[in-house]
């Protein structure tokens, strides 16, 4: 790559690409009336995928970027639950037959903050309004900190099959820095009792570029993470954004490193990863060799989403609770994010969706190419252009940003096949935005691609 062109592409600030067209586009275009009809016409035979988001912490942690609110007391989870459960009343009242659903995912915020009954309930409701395949995926995000043993056997008896724990980092500086003290000893209990509770696959999430923090410092906390040999890692780059995420400002920005050195940071976790066994997924996951998600990256069947790299293939995700989105075939759908207002609009018996978008036959192609490319740090602009009709020539002139990645040696392009270089595969998110109509509109928006 020619000198000084890395350090331009490392500091542009780009969508993540788990959508496409991502949030920023989203508008008031697509009505409640829009979002019913979505629902209704949900083919009797599709697949589904089921989001439950619960925004509610304990405490803040500095670095978050999700849309969560500080709950000390209990009542306000309650109301916020009931108010969940009757949207889920709602949504399925548009939907015949019943939805086979083969994955569900509780986000957050912290879910597992609601009481042990409260989430059995809701597994309950959900089996009842859905199909719930015997095998389906359930997956739950975790803070170790606030797991207890009753929520442990609760999740082992809904039949969770997989969580997701919060590490961030091990380091005690970094810790203090970004309001998230979490000892070794408390991430290795709540792993021994998710297990010992039936729960076969757990996550890890790990997050360079925080403040105080060092190659030193990533790489022992990969070291204390192997111990415990979970399943998959996702590894994220800290996206600082005070502006749009004001508890952001306690976070000391002198002490943040800088592109150069969270770039290194990222690649000292991978190669710490790799050594200790564990395959590289896409831009930023991590799985041993048998775990699904390796599988389905060898098969080519890796797929991205709101959670990031997953299986799932489902042809329609509903979000359930304040800000969750929803993909249809004909677009997305995103719910009231204000907790007053999509609880005003649930309990008076309407869809709680504010925005979405609605896609066009050219963004459902461009979707698929950069999903492919990251997935697959690749894409055959023939293949994927026959699904959509389109032949590979106009695609690449529609992607003009492409001729300079080629000519700074990011890109290689083989007759129709886009491949990324092995060298810059960190800047897959900059190859895809080659392909993406609306990126300039987009560009506070996004993260640092690195």
């Amino acid at each position: 790559m020619k000198t000084g062109l890395s350090e331009h592409y490392r500091e542009e600030r780009l969508p993540r690409y788990t959508s496409y067209p991502t949030a920023p586009n989203f508008t008031g275009a697509v009505t409640t009336a829009l979002h019913g009809d979505w629902l209704s016409s949900i083919e009797k035979t599709a697949t589904a995928s089921l989001y439950l988001h619960v925004p509610f912490c304990r405490s803040m942690c500095w670095y978050c970027g999700c849309h969560t609110t500080i709950a000390q007391r209990d009542a306000p989870i309650a109301d916020y639950l009931a108010v969940l459960r009757r949207e889920i009343e709602l949504v399925t009242t548009r939907i015949s037959p019943r939805l086979d659903v083969r994955h569900v995912h509780f986000g957050g915020g912290t879910p597992t903050i609601m009481a042990p009954e409260e989430f059995s309930g809701l597994i309950d409701l959900l089996r009842e309004k859905f199909l719930v395949d015997a095998s389906a995926e359930i997956a739950v995000e975790i803070d170790p900190r606030r797991l207890t043993s009753a929520m442990t056997a609760a999740l082992g008896r809904a039949g969770v099959n997989r969580a997701s724990l919060g590490v961030q980092s091990f380091d005690p500086i970094v810790q203090k820095a970004i309001n998230r003290l979490q000892s070794i000893e408390q991430t290795a209990m709540a792993t021994a009792g998710l297990r010992a509770a039936g729960v076969g696959g757990v996550n890890f999430d790990l997050i360079y570029g925080l403040p105080h923090q060092t190659i030193r410092s990533c790489v022992e906390t990969v070291a204390r993470c192997v111990d415990l040999r979970p399943d998959r890692f996702a590894v994220f780059g800290y996206a600082h954004v005070p502006t749009f995420k004001k508890h952001q400002r306690k976070i000391d920005e002198a002490a943040l490193p800088d592109t150069a050195e969270r770039l290194e940071q990222a690649e000292a976790i991978a190669q710490a990863l790799v050594a200790a066994g564990y395959e590289r997924i896409g831009l930023d996951h991590f799985a041993l060799p048998g775990d699904s998600l390796a599988r389905a990256q060898s098969a080519g069947l890796l797929h991205r989403n709101f959670q990031g790299y997953t299986t799932d293939p489902a042809d329609v995700l509903i979000g359930f609770g304040a800000s969750a989105i929803s993909r249809f075939p004909q677009g997305y759908v995103q719910n009231e994010i204000v907790l007053g207002r999509h609880a005003e609009r649930v309990l008076g018996g309407e869809l709680p969706g504010a925005k979405g978008y609605q896609l066009t036959a050219d963004d459902r192609l461009r979707a698929d190419l950069i999903e492919r490319l990251m997935c697959d740090f690749e894409v055959d602009l023939a293949r994927v252009g026959a699904l959509h009709q389109r032949s590979p020539e106009p695609i690449k002139k529609s992607a003009p940003r492409l001729q300079a990645l080629v000519a700074d040696g990011i890109v290689h392009i083989d007759g129709d096949l886009v491949r990324i270089a092995e060298n810059s595969r960190f800047l897959v998110r900059t190859v895809a935005s080659a392909f993406d109509a609306y990126l300039s509109a987009n560009a506070r928006t996004g993260s640092q691609a690195v």
